[in-house]
């Protein structure tokens, strides 16, 4: 075993040669020997270099790189903060004008992506426009087909307004009308109405649906004493019909979150899929959530456990957190069938009779009465309230039948009236600032993303 003091004597050319002798990997050469040394030895800074993949030899490149790691994650942190913010203000009460310069930027946006999308597909934008015209050719040509078609317009309205209520109702845009409490919830309350003050069901159409009015003959004939089942069995098709338009506003989650997970680009996966991801590592961090949190979070467990019945059951009761189910299912690639198979079944008929039960019981002759005597123990303001609520009821029942009282009766106090059709107008108004709103956000959305992701692709093929 050589001595300490004879390896610190050598010259360091000597330390070199010898080093080379012994193992043949270090010559004279002083390249060789740097490369030797940064084969061989432990330097710390190559070390960071392979894990890291910076070069920390470099002092320029060292000074940028602890900036950069530094700086870069608060940075995109502050501008992640400044883009909500950016967002939240686009709305039409804060800044009209930019709202609505980038609500109409959005729509062009829209209108040129479907134009391309519609022209990949040629054969099949020829074939619809033939079938349009054609259908357009029938409807023009005098014949006997004509009945049929007049038979078909009457009753393609009625389905396709039913419809296009149940759509608007939980499509999203912005904000679901409420379809339920401004068009479907009075009607079902105007038929019982006039069910127990008629003592019929056999209304005349036309007006029926859109006005009701009692049979003319006082016979006996058509007399009936009108009950829960029989009230139910007269508003089956436009409440049906209702509910599968909400299911049907279901299927735009469904389709972008499946979208976004066959395509394997988490970057355009749906933010509702982030959010649910976050809460699930607040959760097992043992953080405090809020009501609401939890209830997004037992929707996403529930769907996924259970399956089929639990999108039934999420379906078959009022859930405002029902775009869970369809963005989680579209995520897990749940079968179309299975999800809107389940989604029509809980909406369209589950839960459409519930809702209606409660509206029928609800507009009972007998518990209307009950309820106007009950306004007068509220204090203050009870008695002033039996008055226009009395009206109210009155004018209905006069509208019911053809008679001249009804102009005398419907002038005096229309104040539910007047309120219910000022709720109504608000209420589209409200729809329609929405989707301005969210027009207007998803733009800025899209507009500040595509320099980062830019960025991105350039730096990954530098690197």
């Amino acid at each position: 075993m050589p001595k300490k003091g004879s390896i610190a004597k050598k010259k360091p050319a000597e330390r070199a040669k010898g080093a080379g002798k012994s193992d043949g990997n270090c010559t004279d050469s002083k390249m060789d020997c740097v490369d030797y040394i940064e084969k061989n030895c432990h330097d710390p800074a190559l070390q960071t270099e392979n894990k890291t993949g910076f070069n920390m030899k470099q002092p320029s490149v060292l000074a940028g790189n602890s900036h950069y790691n530094a700086s870069s994650l608060p940075s995109s942190k502050i501008e992640n903060r400044k883009l909500a913010r950016e967002i939240k203000s686009l709305v039409l009460w804060k800044s009209p004008m930019k709202t609505m310069k980038y609500a109409s930027l959005e729509l062009l946006f829209l209108a040129k992506s479907n134009v391309e999308r519609l022209l990949k597909h040629r054969a099949v934008v020829t074939m619809l426009f033939c079938a349009f015209i054609a259908l357009l050719a029938l409807l023009l040509t005098p014949g006997q087909h004509q009945q049929i078609i007049k038979l078909f317009k009457s009753n393609g309205f009625f389905m396709i307004y039913w419809l296009g209520l149940g759509i608007l109702s939980s499509v999203g845009l912005g904000t679901g009308l409420h379809t339920f409490l401004l068009y479907l919830g009075p009607h079902i309350a105007s038929v019982t109405l006039a069910a127990y003050e008629c003592s019929s069901l056999n209304f005349p159409e036309p007006p029926y649906p859109n006005e009701i009015l009692c049979p003319e003959s006082t016979s006996s004939y058509g007399q009936i004493n009108p009950s829960l089942w029989s009230i139910m069995a007269k508003v089956r098709l436009e409440a049906f019909l209702w509910g599968a338009g909400t299911a049907l506003g279901e299927l735009p989650p469904y389709f972008m979150a499946k979208a976004a997970r066959l395509s394997g680009n988490t970057k355009e996966e749906h933010e509702n899929i982030q959010e649910l991801e976050k809460l699930q590592k607040r959760k097992k961090k043992g953080e405090k959530l809020t009501f609401f949190d939890k209830g997004k979070l037992f929707m996403e467990d529930i769907v996924e456990r259970v399956g089929f019945f639990g999108i039934l059951l999420c379906a078959s009761i009022p859930n405002p957190l029902f775009d869970l189910a369809g963005i989680t299912c579209g995520h897990f690639l749940v079968p179309f069938w299975k999800f809107f198979g389940a989604t029509l079944i809980g909406k369209a008929i589950i839960k459409m009779h519930i809702q209606k039960i409660f509206v029928i019981i609800s507009f009972n002759e007998n518990l209307v009465e009950k309820f106007i005597k009950f306004l007068a123990f509220i204090p203050i303001i009870g008695v002033r309230l039996q008055v226009p609520f009395k009206v109210f009821f009155e004018n209905q029942k006069q509208r019911l039948h053809r008679n001249t009282q009804k102009t005398a009766v419907s002038n005096n106090g229309n104040l539910l009236s007047t309120v219910f059709e000022s709720f109504v107008f608000i209420m589209v108004c409200y729809f329609i600032v929405s989707i301005v709103n969210t027009l207007a956000q998803n733009c800025c959305k899209r507009t500040r993303k595509q320099p980062h992701h830019g960025s991105d692709t350039e730096t990954q093929k530098s690197t």
